[in-house]
């Protein structure tokens, strides 16, 4: 079973930072892009960034310049850290891998989301 678990959510006022990770665990063979997408109430889920095996990045405009996407491909781990946040960047943050496992053929994969909370 694939289990993806996000962790660094929380309340931050505007202009701080925080990062969030996720791991994946289980009978993984092959993680190919990693990515984060958010969800603020009422509104759809939208990509904020991803990031290939490789190490390419790609950025929704709206956060570009402030948030950078990392991996470590040894420990499963996918990192976003957020700089100078705003409060339109409140929103549960879930992350998102695409892979594949021994039983199925690739595939995407959701952690349980963690919330991030820009307020002062």
């Amino acid at each position: 079973q694939v289990q993806l678990v996000e962790s660094g959510g929380g309340l931050v006022q505007p202009g701080g930072s925080l990062r969030l990770s996720c791991t994946a665990s289980g009978n993984i063979l092959s993680i190919y892009t990693m990515a984060w997408y958010r969800q603020a109430p009422g509104k759809q889920r939208e990509l904020v960034a991803a990031i290939t095996s490789g190490g390419n990045t790609n950025y929704a405009d709206s956060v570009k310049v402030r948030f950078t996407i990392s991996r470590d491909n040894a420990k499963k781990t996918v990192s976003l850290e957020m700089n100078s946040l705003k409060p339109e960047d409140t929103a549960v943050y879930y992350c998102n891998a695409n892979l594949q496992t021994p039983w199925s053929s690739r595939g995407g994969y959701w952690g349980q989301g963690t919330q991030v909370t820009v307020s002062s």
